[in-house]
């Protein structure tokens, strides 16, 4: 019990710690508890029906042996009784047994006549004459079981019938009744503990695959970040593994990205950090102003390039653990987004006579995160400015194609090969001869983002036709599943498998 008082004051406050051990043994005890009470109420029941059974076949015969004494003459019932069959009755040592017979009227012809009369309202709807019946009635403090016969011509009314009557107290009774209970309850203050500790020990050693998972889990090193085999765990333990496991790989899946950031990181920023000491200690050797001038300008530019590299490092980190990812995603009107963004990016296109356009669509949703979003959509301008010469042409588009929304940055730069255009998403990777100051991770960047966003992400050779000229170029194609307000209220987003190049 004291189990089950500790289970409800910890149901009551959810916040303490439960014990699933202790939790499964009071929902297993309780019940036992419950009906133990019962059980006792239906033997005592059934105790007192089997105790009552002898003794009412003894008074049912002592019924019918007085009936047989009992003659009628002229109509009038008599009844001669020996002494030794009045001492029989009396011979009882434990209860005390009384008897009548009784004629017209009620008339005492023989017997006790301090034996309770039987009231009308205990006679049975129908009575046979020579039928014994039984009924319960108390003397003197003292409850009686009697047991009852009518004695007559079925014919004759019953006013006139005989009724012969033998009643005894209850002690016997009480005593076997009570012998009976004992008997089955009795064995049940040891039989109860025995069941009490084998559903302990049961319950220890149905428990211990848990103990075991936890030992298997304790011993692991710190940097152990294998999924647990699942070939020993009970079946009832798979779901609860399988989400272990997964929870581990997304644990190594945001280790590995950090050890990648941490490598990509050291390793692309050894370059500007030795190129910005080079410039600073050759700036600290020169006299002339005119070179001291020239010498910060270029530290200037390279802490610019340092600063961009960082920044993308910081994004792609960001993109590759997820960060943004966990957030629940919205409808966004990507076309406006995409107005918003372009209109940042105007005065750096002017700067370099670059005719930066956008053509309108209306609004088109997707479901999307516009955090991410805007780092793509940057991402994607940035490359298209930094590798379309000057006074050339970058067009902005959203088009949406049914079940599709396409995101498209085209340009007129120096183009990329059907081989390169599978390769430039891969980090720090860069196009021979492409020139610029890139750092190959910004379509990284673009890929991850469209991978978080179940969309595909893709960059191809184009050509625009500017009066009757072709110049290269290449358009870059962002495909994202469509989002349709008013027939769609679900935020899930299916991976986008399409034709789209």
């Amino acid at each position: 019990m004291g189990t089950a008082l500790k289970s409800l004051r910890k149901k009551s406050n959810p916040d303490i710690q439960r014990s699933l051990f202790g939790e499964i043994l009071d929902w297993m005890l309780a019940p036992l508890l419950f009906v133990w009470p019962i059980s006792i109420a239906v033997t005592h029941y059934f105790a007192t029906s089997v105790a009552n059974y002898p003794y009412d076949q003894t008074l049912r015969e002592q019924v019918t042996a007085i009936s047989r004494q009992v003659r009628f003459v002229e109509g009038q019932p008599q009844i001669s009784l020996p002494g030794s069959a009045r001492a029989f009755l009396r011979s009882d040592e434990i209860d005390s047994v009384y008897f009548h017979v009784l004629g017209r009227g009620g008339k005492l012809i023989a017997g006790d006549p301090e034996l309770p009369m039987l009231k009308a309202s205990e006679v049975p709807d129908k009575v046979e004459p020579g039928e014994v019946y039984f009924r319960d009635d108390d003397y003197q403090g003292q409850d009686l079981r009697v047991a009852f016969m009518y004695l007559g011509e079925p014919d004759a009314p019953r006013a006139d019938w005989a009724l012969v009557e033998v009643g005894e107290t209850l002690e016997k009774r009480s005593q076997l009744s009570n012998k009976i209970i004992a008997s089955v309850i009795l064995p049940q203050f040891v039989i109860i503990p025995l069941a009490v500790v084998l559903v302990w020990f049961g319950l220890s050693q149905g428990l211990s695959p848990l103990t075991r998972l936890r030992e298997r889990i304790e011993m692991r090193r710190e940097a152990d970040l294998s999924p647990i085999a699942a070939g020993r765990v009970p079946e009832e333990l798979q779901p609860l593994t399988e989400a272990f496991n997964s929870m581990l790989a997304r644990m190594q899946q945001n280790m590995d990205a950090q050890r990648r950031f941490i490598s990509d990181a050291a390793h692309q920023m050894r370059t500007p950090l030795t190129g910005l000491k080079m410039l600073a200690q050759l700036a600290m050797r020169e006299n002339d102003p005119q070179q001291l001038r020239y010498a910060l300008e270029n530290i200037s530019s390279s802490v610019d390039r340092a600063s961009h590299l960082v920044n993308q490092l910081l994004a792609l980190a960001r993109a590759e653990a997820g960060e943004h990812s966990e957030q629940a995603l919205v409808p966004v009107d990507l076309d406006r987004l995409l107005h918003e963004i372009v209109e940042t990016w105007v005065v750096r296109a002017l700067d370099r006579r670059i005719d930066l356009g956008y053509e309108p669509a209306g609004p088109v949703h997707i479901m999307g995160n516009v955090f991410l979003l805007r780092e793509m959509i940057n991402n994607l301008l940035d490359n298209a400015l930094r590798y379309t010469q000057d006074e050339g042409q970058v067009t902005a588009r959203v088009v949406a194609q049914g079940d599709f929304v396409l995101l498209e940055i085209e340009d007129s730069g120096i183009g990329i090969s059907d081989e390169d255009a599978h390769k430039v998403f891969d980090r720090f990777y860069r196009v021979d001869g492409s020139g610029g100051e890139g750092s190959g991770l910004g379509l990284a960047i673009v890929r991850e983002i469209a991978e978080l966003h179940r969309a595909a992400a893709s960059l191809r050779p184009h050509s625009f036709a500017d009066q009757g000229e072709r110049a290269p170029g290449s358009i870059a194609r962002v495909v994202f599943p469509a989002h349709h307000p008013l027939a769609s209220g679900s935020g899930v987003l299916k991976p986008v498998q399409t034709g789209f190049a």
